[in-house]
């Protein structure tokens, strides 16, 4: 039941760079990860009165270079961030987000709040990205949904295992 209140609401989010943090360098022309831009990019430009939002950058790579360290480092700073009591948001790349959101799923079987990965098939730079559209509906989800992890992408929520990245049709789906 939701309650009926003017107080903000509490949101930290773990970024670990994917897409969804790559930033143009125009010297070279690369895209690469080189820190976070959640912040200045979109959380600076969303309207959130209600919500106090806690960001965290532990990782900056493509998540086609994860290792197990990598998501060991994930995990421990989940395990860490929970004991605050307050929804937690992941910020992935899309291609290995399903693999380290069900590394989670194991870790962390009952995890006290919502713990929502999302990320981007465009760079948030750009002018098509999906970045803003999917950090806003995840930072939403986090807060209403029950204990558990999902993967919340282009206004859909799935509950983790089972979910899949579809290149195809570039965005997230159950596996059949």
């Amino acid at each position: 039941m939701m309650q009926k209140t003017n107080n903000k609401e509490k949101v930290v989010i773990i970024s670990t760079g994917g897409t969804i943090e790559k930033t143009y360098n125009e010297f070279d022309g690369s895209l690469g990860n080189r820190e976070s831009e959640v912040k200045k990019r979109i959380l600076e430009r969303l309207r959130l009165p209600y919500t106090e939002i806690e960001v965290f950058s532990i990782i900056a790579k493509d998540s086609l270079h994860f290792t197990e360290y990598d998501r060991t480092i994930m995990v421990k700073t989940i395990e860490q961030q929970l004991r605050k009591n307050i929804p937690i948001v992941v910020l992935h790349g899309t291609d290995t987000m399903a693999r380290s959101a069900e590394r989670i799923y194991k870790d962390i079987p009952n995890p006290a709040c919502a713990i929502v990965f999302t990320g981007a098939m465009v760079p948030m730079g750009f002018e098509d990205s999906d970045a803003r559209q999917n950090v806003t509906e995840a930072m939403l989800a986090s807060r209403l949904l029950e204990p558990g992890v999902y993967i919340s992408f282009h206004n859909k929520v799935f509950t983790v295992p089972g979910v899949r990245k579809n290149p195809t049709i570039r965005t997230f789906e159950y596996q059949e």
